[in-house]
């Protein structure tokens, strides 16, 4: 581990920083993907709701890091940098106010990896948004992160989730495809492990249209978690939520802010 400022600051973008929030949002992008996904989700929320975007290594200010391509060690590391946080943050820490976490794709798997390592450390998020995922015992034997680059764009031109700009750009591709692939490796070899259930509740979002994701599968959530969960089916495929921004924001602030009053 680096010291406490530099995990902090590598992994946790405040494109919004609000103090005085009534809850804190940690969001984790999709494979391949970065933290400034989430920069309009940061604007629009705040100041009620802060959002915490993390940012993997391999990819824009972090380009020159090496990817890390197992979940539960990013899950790990995501704890670290959110404690990192903590203890930078004076007394209270991570526990002056109530934090939650949403995650899309890739992210959503991980953001429950995340929420069970906070609940053993006695931080209990109010809730998990997982968006655009399957729920992690609902295993596809899939490889793309073994294809070759034609193949990996492939997936990616499938699941509409790359600008066009990107995928026509050579010089980006090449700068794009080693984060991808790894994040492709991360989550195609994950493994939940059984049994391991999260107390929070959960919200569940998904495209009707999405090809890597049925709503049996998705409903499937249920069954990690403890609380309640609750579904939403929105029109679309993977990257549905590009298409219900404002539905979805009102979505979190309705889901999260009475719970800061309970």
């Amino acid at each position: 581990m680096t010291s406490i400022a530099a995990d902090a600051e590598a992994w946790i973008r405040r494109y919004e920083k609000s103090p005085d929030s009534a809850v804190r949002l940690v969001c984790l992008p999709y494979a391949g993907g970065s933290a400034s996904y989430f920069f309009p989700v940061a604007k629009a929320l705040a100041p009620l709701i802060e959002v915490l975007a993390i940012q993997y290594p391999g990819r824009q200010d972090r380009h020159r890091e090496p990817c890390i391509d197992d979940i539960g060690k990013l899950a790990d590391a995501i704890v670290g940098a959110l404690e990192d946080l903590g203890g930078q943050e004076g007394p209270g820490g991570l526990n002056d106010k109530p934090l939650a976490l949403f995650g899309h794709s890739m992210g959503a798997t991980l953001s429950y990896e995340v929420a069970l390592r906070l609940e053993e450390r006695g931080v209990k998020p109010v809730r998990l948004f997982v968006s655009g995922r399957r729920a992690p015992s609902r295993v596809r034997e899939e490889s793309v992160h073994i294809r070759d680059d034609a193949g990996v764009l492939q997936e990616l031109r499938l699941l509409n989730g790359t600008s066009g700009e990107v995928l026509e750009n050579e010089e980006l591709l090449r700068m794009a495809l080693p984060a991808i692939r790894s994040d492709y490796r991360a989550i195609e070899s994950y493994r939940c492990e059984p049994g391991r259930r999260i107390s929070c509740p959960i919200t569940a979002l998904t495209g009707d249209a999405d090809p890597r994701a049925t709503l049996e599968e998705v409903r499937d959530w249920a069954n990690h978690t403890i609380g309640e969960m609750d579904l939403t089916v929105l029109s679309g495929g993977h990257f549905f939520l590009t298409d219900h921004v404002p539905h979805v924001l009102k979505m979190i602030s309705e889901r999260l802010l009475p719970a800061t009053r309970s």
